[in-house]
């Protein structure tokens, strides 16, 4: 295999990593199949990494998450001699010594070596891979120098190990720095925990160093850290600068994107409250089967905020974000059910969703004690449905509906 990415490996990681938002994702990763079908180490181990979920490739892309697909495409990168497909693999504990015999390699030391020339002619994958290299410390398997290559009688052998350690942890910096540059955006995210984490005693943490990466990535046009760097803006109280960058991640596909866009014009951040347009705004998101969206815009729906009162598709929105094992719904769907608005009418249901309620809601007691006290749906205790009557505390409907019960000589409650 020449020391160069083929056009295809170059043309995939242009589409997956460097300019992730022009939606071309789905094209190159059957790029990447084809290439890998054809003998392709290199799109063997990009495609591998697709496989691996949102800590390896970008989420707005849509990959699905296939440990097993991943690991077949890592092996066998390694098989088909990538230099890259060792390195990835032994980062993600997959170069086993069994793997390690079926490289072309007559050492790690040599693919290492082709990954570094790859990475001196500038791509920005290949910098990144070299560089988690040295930020992971698999340096030292790859170089077999460990604690104990440093001779025990030497008094100075910590101290020597340590700054052997130092030595080349430190060289991640500098190419991190370059694949940032370069398109890929994912070094921005070890730089930051190596800015502000540091490494144990051996690298100090720099968190100046930081402030400014999520910016950077940003300006290079990546949803995902045009997302985190207008979450930092917001924070800061510079709210139309915030709302700015969260609508350009939102348009870059960035999920979740048009939720804080929603947000924003939901309670006036950075913008005059717009209701019709927040609704909008979570409506891009429900193709996605985003919860978020499903719980605001059920809840919209319910109270008839920003759109046309509408319990059936309130019911029908709740329902898939409940089912997700979301709470915030709950209570909506509770009283839709009890009063048949949007849904037959169903007690038993009714009730189901209040016990899951588990956080103090006035008028969620105040159903429960109609439910138990009148036996809707249940076996009528009214000792119970006037004990959540009670608990509602001094809302009209509660008092008025405990105004209906007293208790006999013998303290029980009763009927009047």
């Amino acid at each position: 295999m020449g020391k160069e990415l083929s056009s295809e490996v170059k043309q995939a990681l242009q589409d997956i990593y460097y300019h992730e938002r022009t939606g071309r994702g789905w094209e190159a990763l059957a790029l990447l199949e084809r290439a890998s079908a054809a003998g392709d180490g290199d799109a063997s181990c990009v495609l591998g990494r697709c496989y691996c979920g949102h800590q390896y490739v970008w989420s707005g892309h849509g990959f699905p998450e296939d440990d097993d697909k991943a690991i077949h495409y890592l092996h066998k990168s390694v098989e088909q001699g990538s230099a890259l497909g060792v390195l990835v693999s032994m980062r993600m504990g997959e170069l086993t010594p069994e793997m390690e015999q079926k490289m072309p390699f007559g050492s790690l030391q040599e693919a290492f070596d082709e990954a570094q020339e790859l990475a001196d002619s500038g791509d920005a994958f290949c910098q990144y891979v070299v560089a988690n290299a040295y930020f992971w410390w698999d340096f030292v398997r790859i170089q077999n120098r460990d604690r104990d290559s440093f001779p025990k009688e030497d008094a100075a052998f910590n101290a020597a190990y340590k700054a052997y350690l130092k030595e080349n942890i430190s060289k991640c910096e500098e190419l991190f720095w370059k694949a940032l540059r370069n398109g890929m955006y994912f070094a921005a995210n070890n730089l930051n925990r190596y800015y502000t984490q540091g490494d144990e005693d051996i690298i100090l943490p720099q968190p100046e160093k930081a402030k400014d990466l999520w910016k950077i990535g940003a300006e290079y046009g990546h949803p995902l850290h045009q997302s985190i760097y207008a979450k930092d803006l917001e924070k800061e109280g510079r709210k139309e600068d915030a709302l700015y960058w969260y609508k350009q991640a939102a348009e870059g596909g960035e999920p979740g994107g048009w939720c804080d866009v929603g947000r924003c014009y939901l309670q006036g951040i950075g913008t005059s409250k717009d209701e019709a347009y927040a609704v909008k705004c979570y409506e891009k998101e429900l193709p996605n089967g985003n919860v978020t969206s499903h719980n605001v815009l059920g809840e919209a729906y319910f109270l008839g905020k920003g759109v046309g009162q509408d319990y059936a598709k309130a019911v029908e929105l709740l329902t898939f974000a409940c089912n997700k094992g979301s709470k915030y719904g709950l209570f909506y769907l509770a009283k839709c059910h009890f009063n048949g608005w949007g849904t037959p009418q169903d007690y038993v249901q009714a009730r189901q969703y209040l016990d899951r309620v588990d956080w103090n809601h006035w008028e969620a007691d105040y159903l429960r004690g109609l439910i138990y006290a009148n036996g809707l749906g249940v076996a009528a205790d009214i000792p119970k449905g006037v004990g959540y009557l009670q608990k509602a505390g001094d809302h009209p409907e509660a008092k008025a509906e405990l105004a209906k019960y007293k208790k006999t000589l013998f303290g029980k409650w009763v009927r009047r």
